[in-house]
This record gives structure tokens, C-alpha cells and sequence, in this order.
């Protein structure tokens, strides 16, 4: 079936949409020994696709892991401190990506994937998929605070959409509440707590689009089946 180069990439696992098209415009993709244009329309079965001077093929088979991320992990392929990788925790043998990812010291739902397509329907903010995520916060957090966090706050310059905040446990010293953003900033809720006052002191992501962490344990994954993935009835 004949695709845009920058769709065939993705399917083959190269990279997203989005970086396909950064690596098309930096001439690092050929078609048939020439460079690629953006937008350009290709036949896998008789085109031979190169990717930095390696040759690509579609993934005979998309495979989709939820994975519990721990503390301490990067959430890469790869890392040049040595540090382990999420991509560790499943089995191997073929290119993932790790989709929303989350800082080293943070935890909870991650999704990887071979599946460029669905990787950039998830991440891409067009099409503001929500997360949740459950936040041990230093200091008892009050309304008002939550008020701030729900319409926005201002963080480097910039202010955040509406969020959907709630106080879950409120103790002695510390508070526990719920965040449910749609937008991706590094490191955006750790800098919204802090924007009003209360230091980030856990973070763990319980929902990531129509998936729940659930009663999956730290280090754990499980597969997705098809029917999980059609119903986010991508585009």
C-alpha cells in the first residue's frame, strides 16, 4: 500500500511522524538512492528506503506494552550515563519507542511501542490526550491553591491550560491530589506545584489516554490487545 514517506517511516519504526519529517528535510532520507521530499508518496513493496544510509522495513508486527515505570529509570532507549532504560523491562528484538514519557525520578504509566502512528496520535499536542496523575505535595494545599492549578499558572514565561485538580488525602504535613493535564511541558507538573508553593515530593502517572495504571506493579508490563488501540480511532 503506498504511503507518505513520512507515514511508511513511522510504520517502520525509523521515527515519529513529527521526526521523520525533521529527518526528510535534513536530506538523511533517501528514496530509491535519491533524497526524499516532504510528502513524497512511497510503494514498500518496490521502493528501497533508506534512513541514514540503513535500509528500512515495515514492521511485520505492531506490538503494544503498558509498562509501570519505576523510580530511577530513564525513559529512553538508550542512555549515555549507563543508567537502566525503560525499554529494559520487555522483551527484545526490536525497535520500541517509549511514549510519554516521564523524568527519572517520577513513575508510573508509560506506553511502548513500534507503532510510529500511534506514538504521535498520543504525544502530538493537536490532539490533547489527557493524563492523570496522582502528586505528594510538601505542605497542606489549600482550595485556593487548587483554584490557581485548575486555571492555569505561570511557568518560564508561559501559561499552563486549564487542569482538573483534586484533593485526595490531605495529612498532617503533606497532600496528596490528583492532576489531569493534556499538555506535555518538561517537567510541567513538578514546576505547576512549585509555581504555587507546594514542592513535588512523589509523582506517579495513573491514566495516560484511555489507559488506567491500574493494579500493574512497578516494573511490570502487559500487552495491549488490537481492540484497545482501534478504539482511540486514530487519524
Amino acid at each position: 500500500m503506498k504511503m507518505r514517506i513520512h507515514k511508511y517511516l513511522a510504520h517502520a519504526g525509523v521515527a515519529s511522524r513529527r521526526k521523520a519529517e525533521d529527518m526528510v528535510a535534513a536530506k538523511e532520507i533517501l528514496i530509491n538512492g535519491h533524497p526524499a521530499k516532504i510528502g513524497e508518496i512511497v510503494d514498500p513493496e518496490h521502493d528501497k528506503v533508506t534512513a541514514g544510509g540503513k535500509p528500512t522495513h515495515l514492521e511485520s508486527e505492531a506490538v503494544y506494552y503498558l509498562i509501570h515505570k519505576p523510580r530511577g529509570v530513564v525513559s529512553t532507549a538508550s542512555d549515555p550515563e549507563g543508567r537502566r532504560t525503560i525499554t529494559s523491562f520487555v522483551p527484545q528484538g526490536m525497535r520500541l519507542y517509549p511514549v510519554g514519557r516521564l523524568d527519572y525520578d517520577s513513575e508510573g504509566l508509560m506506553l511502548l511501542t513500534n507503532d510510529g502512528e500511534l506514538a504521535f496520535h498520543m504525544t502530538h499536542p493537536k490532539f490533547e490526550v489527557e493524563k492523570t496523575y496522582r502528586v505528594l505535595v510538601k505542605g497542606v494545599m489549600p482550595e485556593k491553591s487548587v483554584g490557581y492549578l485548575e486555571q492555569g499558572v505561570t511557568i518560564e514565561g508561559k501559561k499552563t491550560a486549564p487542569a482538573k485538580v483534586e484533593i485526595v488525602e490531605a495529612q498532617e504535613n503533606n497532600t496528596w491530589i490528583d492532576i489531569t493535564i493534556h499538555e506535555g511541558r518538561n517537567r510541567q507538573i513538578r514546576k505547576m506545584c512549585e509555581a504555587v508553593g507546594f514542592p513535588v515530593m512523589r509523582l506517579i502517572r495513573t491514566k495516560f489516554g484511555p489507559w488506567e495504571l491500574g493494579d500493574l506493579q512497578s516494573g511490570k508490563y502487559r500487552s495491549l490487545d488490537a481492540s484497545e488501540v482501534e478504539k482511540l480511532a486514530l487519524n
